[in-house]
């Protein structure tokens, strides 16, 4: 228990330092957060614990979907530049809840990618691999990141560059064991599973000691889009999180 202690304790110490040297410079950077800011993205993630993760082939498709998701009871939305006109979508919706509703933009690739998405009123960007320049961007600005990775090495890598959580995607074998042995090994981290989530197993994610879950496919049934039928997708949200609200707030180690 000492070891994993001190562990923990080192591995804070290197972020909490690669941190202040961002803030440090930070004062002349363009769509500078507060640390209010930052601190308070992630304590919605610890709270609601679950993000209704949405792509959809159209653009008309989009905002019915989240609508949907939000009407079943969640209260964390990612939007992904997969999606046509997702900024737009992503935008709307910000002005809409703004205050109850937390928004954020994923499958983000680049800097520029992240500056497009807060310009439109993203409150945390989500990348889908683990992206350094994408992590140090928003390190220095105070902007929450969830690189996506793969691997134990490549969160704590990511976790170390700046990235306050860190998704895992795509699914591994063992699901919330997996997820239980590397938290347990490694509780500085704070693990956002994807992939491999599905509407029955989120809470066991979370019990298994996941900080927040992603609902993609699961919640947003591709053939339920397809026929507009939407009270589906509300049905599935609210499924969901009769399964994730029971295990109450994430304490962050």
């Amino acid at each position: 228990m000492s070891l994993r202690l001190a562990a923990s304790r080192s591995a804070m110490r290197v972020t909490t330092a690669s941190r202040a040297m961002s803030t440090a410079s930070a004062d002349s950077l363009d769509r500078m957060h507060t640390t209010e800011n930052y601190n308070a993205v992630l304590k919605k993630f610890a709270d609601i614990r679950a993000c209704a993760v949405l792509r959809t082939a159209t653009s008309e498709a989009c905002p019915k979907a989240m609508q949907a998701a939000i009407d079943g009871g969640f209260k964390i939305a990612e939007f992904t530049l997969t999606t046509p006109d997702c900024l737009d979508h992503l935008s709307t919706f910000r002005t809409k809840y703004e205050g109850d509703v937390m928004v954020g933009c994923g499958t983000i690739l680049s800097p520029e990618d992240a500056a497009n998405a807060i310009d439109a009123g993203a409150e945390f960007i989500i990348t889908p691999v683990m992206l350094p320049d994408v992590i140090q961007w928003c390190a220095e600005r105070n902007i929450v990141c969830v690189p996506g990775c793969q691997t134990p090495t490549e969160m704590v890598n990511a976790y170390r560059a700046g990235a306050p959580l860190q998704k895992l995607f795509p699914g591994v074998a063992g699901g919330p064991m997996w997820v239980k042995a590397v938290s347990s090994a490694l509780p500085f981290l704070s693990i956002n599973p994807t992939s491999g989530v599905d509407l029955d197993n989120a809470g066991e994610y979370l019990k298994m000691g996941a900080a927040s879950v992603g609902l993609v496919a699961p919640l947003f049934d591709p053939e339920a889009i397809a026929r507009g039928d939407f009270d589906q997708i509300a049905k599935n949200a609210e499924k969901c999180m009769a399964n994730v609200r029971p295990v109450g707030p994430y304490v962050r180690n």
